[in-house]
């Protein structure tokens, strides 16, 4: 979501502050801007829009300065306009904000009282009026001031602060969303994500939750939430310093569709023992096949993974399994079973409400499994074990890689638990990890439809309403089909379990509306037909996306089809999220949407 650079340095932040926040533009945000000490004054620059904007006004004005913190920012309190925009200033204190001040009115009501005017509809803008008021009417130096603010507010944030006069220090504060500390050559470093200091350091610390901390040249002084001095670890990071490229392709989503061979295969060599052919886990501090219930927790795309993995876990491994919505699950008050396991899915595992119902869930005695992207992650440094996907950096907000990579560190999971279970014998978790092996290869042969999937883009894209069906694993990647649609060219689409079709959603069927089916041959098969004949009755526009003898039954019926490889059952949730990637790309692409950085989304969600 937004993003966080603060730099206390040796030469000019100002072009080095928007380096970084341009490799944070993947989270997703709607304004930008920057602001630096200049003869002890702040001094700020802030724009609409994309970054592009606030480089073209800094090329007309530039800002000197050593010391400066930068912001992309994903509007939440307040439209997306350069009033609003971060960073948030008084002549004495300038903040950027990540996250939500949920009791921002009160304090807010509290300072116009004493005579603070402000400029601006958002919730961080009392950050620094407070900051400013303690400095003023209480006569606090800089770090008690802040410490005292930080005291008063609710919600999740994570914030920096420079203060007017001050060359040699910047303030930093962690509660609920990620800030990391970079340590440099005589500078210092903070951000919100370790993947914008990754041209400046790869030496990181990351904040507990709770922590702040006062930022020199020479080094950092970490608090806890009660004060206290503590230490927190540094580490060395392994990511790049090079802007991630596109390799000659159009968009970072079309990229990251054509990875999925390799980042598959590469997610399935940590798992699977090529020998062998058995899927072996890292050892864990729990035993899950012991599990009384598996409790799998995530959102958006990551929730559709863990909908897949559910058949999986209970078909293969017999293991009771509820999936929930991170943001519905938290304030349920679910029940735990005792000897219970919670599962969470996050590609960046910095994802809010994950990371509470993570919370929730160790506060309730459940064992704690992440499957996560980013090692370094809230997610993952807070689980009792972690299993990595081999993703990579994705930098297209719709999730494709990562999705895949999901399912298959989840598949092999569920495969791994069922052997221990002894629900599924040696032989059959052999013949799966067999059929798990070919998949990179039979991704490619789907890839191979791409100019066809492109064809019938067209189709869709002058559609007002789209419908995806599938049955069994086939339900959720419907759902996932959907949201690729919605989120890329801004067409509704609604992903239905093909048997419920008949139960409301077929009165919307007419010759306007796109009915795409996901049918594998499996032990459902027969069933889809039916369904797909209850929608050809209806004159409605089917596109298939089925192996060779679903082409050959109904291929005659339906509008358009598509053939995909023959597979296990098992893995074919796996194949089938690809061509739905590219359809919902193309068709984005043909509606001129931008593709990689759609409109209100943002790729790492950390705010309720």
């Amino acid at each position: 979501m937004c993003g966080i650079i603060g730099i206390i340095g040796t030469y000019d932040a100002a072009p080095r502050l928007v380096e970084g926040l341009r490799r944070l533009e993947y989270r997703g945000y709607d304004s930008a801007g920057v602001a630096t000490l200049v003869n002890g004054r702040i001094e700020r620059c802030r724009a609409e829009g994309k970054l592009v904007n606030l480089e073209m006004k800094l090329r007309d004005a530039p800002l000197p300065g050593t010391i400066g913190i930068g912001h992309t920012r994903w509007a939440t309190h307040g439209g997306p306009t350069e009033d609003n925009a971060h960073p948030h200033a008084t002549p004495r204190v300038a903040v950027v904000h990540n996250g939500i001040i949920e009791n921002y009115q009160e304090l807010k009501d509290e300072l116009i009282g004493h005579g603070y005017v402000f400029e601006s509809a958002t919730d961080t803008e009392v950050i620094a009026h407070l900051v400013t008021h303690y400095l003023e009417k209480e006569g606090m130096t800089p770090v008690e001031a802040s410490s005292a603010a930080f005291k008063r507010f609710t919600g999740a944030f994570s914030l920096v602060l420079i203060f007017a006069g001050e060359h040699k220090m910047m303030i930093g504060a962690r509660h609920g969303t990620p800030l990391a500390v970079g340590y440099g050559e005589g500078e210092m470093y903070l951000a919100s994500d370790a993947f914008a200091l990754a041209p400046l350091t790869n030496r990181i610390c990351y904040l507990e939750d709770g922590d702040w901390v006062e930022v020199t040249h020479a080094g950092c002084t970490i608090h806890d939430a009660g004060d206290a001095v503590v230490e927190r670890p540094v580490k060395t990071t392994a990511l790049s310093g090079a802007l991630i490229g596109k390799d000659g392709y159009r968009h970072y989503m079309l990229k990251e569709i054509y990875e999925q061979p390799q980042v598959i295969g590469d997610t399935l060599n940590a798992y699977i023992n090529p020998g062998t052919s058995t899927v072996t886990m890292p050892e864990f501090p729990f035993d899950i096949a012991s599990a009384t219930r598996l409790t799998i927790v995530a959102c958006g795309t990551a929730y559709y993974a863990g909908v897949v993995a559910k058949y999986w876990f209970e078909t293969i491994a017999k293991l009771p399994v509820e999936v929930d919505i991170a943001s519905e699950f938290r304030y349920r008050e679910a029940p735990m079973p005792e000897g219970g396991v919670a599962l969470f899915i996050s590609q960046s595992g910095e994802t809010l409400d994950t990371l509470e119902a993570l919370r929730y869930c160790k506060r309730k005695g459940q064992k704690i499994l992440s499957v996560v992207n980013v090692p370094e992650s809230t997610i993952a440094r807070e689980s009792d074990a972690v299993l990595m996907t081999m993703a990579g950096p994705e930098i297209g907000v719709a999730s494709t890689k990562a999705f895949t990579t999901q399912l298959t560190t989840l598949a092999c999971l569920a495969v791994a638990v069922g052997h221990a279970r002894g629900a599924i014998p040696a032989e059959r978790m052999q013949q799966i990890a067999q059929a798990l092996r070919e998949v990179p290869a039979r991704a490619a042969d789907v890839l191979a439809h791409d100019e066809r999937l492109k064809e019938l883009a067209q189709e869709v894209s002058e559609a007002r309403d789209v419908l995806y069906l599938g049955r069994g694993a086939m339900y959720p990647l419907a759902l996932e089909g959907a949201l690729k649609l919605k989120e890329i060219s801004y067409i509704h689409a609604e992903g239905y379990a093909a048997g419920e079709l008949k139960h409301g959603p077929i009165a919307l069927i007419d010759d306007n509306v796109p009915v795409i089916v996901l049918m594998p041959t499996d032990n459902l098969f027969e069933k889809v037909v039916s369904n797909v004949q209850e929608v050809c009755a209806r004159s409605g526009k089917v596109l298939l996306l089925a192996d060779k003898k679903g082409v050959d039954k109904l291929g005659d019926r339906v509008r358009w089809s598509v053939e995909l490889p023959a597979c296990d059952p098992l893995v074919a949730p796996l194949l089938y999220a690809i061509p739905v990637q590219l359809l919902a790309y193309h068709t984005a692409v043909l509606k001129g949407t931008d593709v990689d950085q759609p409109r209100n989304l943002a790729k790492s969600v950390t705010v309720e």
